[in-house]
């Protein structure tokens, strides 16, 4: 159980919640198996097979979003209303007109359906009750915003925002870049994405960012985006201009750490459950400190 990126949000403040409250109102969203009809189903699953819908260690609360779509590719709808419609023209001697021709694509799309295969996906989230943080591991805004949503559906009065913190990360990653260095437990590792205000892009991939070439690119005006680092020798990721972490891995010493502790499958999603969160949480407090710390909740 090892987040591979990280959206990052903060519960309200003075906001308590209660576990078995929390799980009986993701039950009003578990997730079904997809209908014959239906295009999508989505909805609450265990964290571990057979286990509650919140997996709870060490006061961490694990939960995960089930997802069943059919696979019906576009293509394949419409060479089958295109055959439909050739064989309308065939036997009634007419063409087939563009609103006709749309329901056709509508009407093969509701009869291809049940044949259609179906792909399963989770999307889990990590909430820490203790130090208001919620943090999905989705790649991309629409894949967390979704989690969002089905929360906000069932649980009562639950509110969250994006962190926010005093130094725009770009503004931050820029500076970090032009001094060759960053203060504290972090390190720049060899990943970068510079743009410039007419969204020119340079990218550099496994090279070194210690060059003229690159401190030029900033002294032109063009800003870092993307910057891949290292916290404490643990946790490699890609830091991008809307605070996500992306490419989370974590090194060796963590992987080791968790192997020699599990005795089962059971034990070892447990431990790896806790050392994640105990050291991202130490991660989330050191990069918002680098970034000059957050700005203040509203009450």
């Amino acid at each position: 159980m090892w987040f591979k990126n990280i959206q990052l949000y903060r519960l309200p403040k003075n906001r308590t919640f209660e576990i078995t409250e929390f799980e009986d109102q993701l039950a009003r969203l578990t997730l079904q198996p997809c209908n014959a009809s239906d295009e999508q189903s989505i909805g609450w699953i265990p964290p571990r097979e057979g286990g509650p819908l919140v997996h709870s260690v060490n006061r961490q609360w694990l939960l995960a979003l089930g997802a069943e779509q059919k696979l019906l590719p576009a293509s394949v709808v419409k060479q089958f209303a295109n055959d439909r419609a050739k064989a309308i023209e065939e036997s009634e001697g007419r063409r087939v007109g563009r609103k006709e021709m749309r329901e056709l694509r509508e009407a093969m799309t509701q009869e291809l359906l049940p044949r259609a295969f179906v792909r399963k996906r989770t999307t889990f989230g990590w909430i820490d009750p203790e130090h208001g943080w919620l943090a999905v591991d989705a790649s991309s805004p629409a894949k967390a915003e979704e989690f969002l949503e089905c929360l906000y559906k069932v649980v009562d009065g639950f509110a969250v925002r994006p962190v926010k913190v005093q130094q725009s990360p770009s503004g931050a990653m820029t500076a970090w870049v032009a001094d060759g260095s960053i203060s504290g437990a972090f390190t720049i590792d060899q990943d970068l994405e510079l743009r410039s205000s007419e969204n020119a892009m340079v990218r550099y991939a496994k090279h070194s960012l210690d060059g003229d070439e690159i401190r030029q690119h900033i002294m032109n005006g063009k800003v870092v985006t993307r910057l891949a680092m290292t916290w404490n020798d643990k946790i490699s990721f890609v830091l991008n201009e809307g605070l996500q972490l992306k490419r989370l891995g974590f090194l060796d010493v963590l992987q080791e750490q968790a192997e020699g502790l599990a005795e089962n499958e059971e034990e070892r999603l447990d431990i790896d459950f806790t050392l994640m969160t105990g050291e991202l949480a130490q991660l989330f407090d050191h990069l918002i400190e680098a970034l000059g710390g957050e700005m203040p909740q509203e009450s």
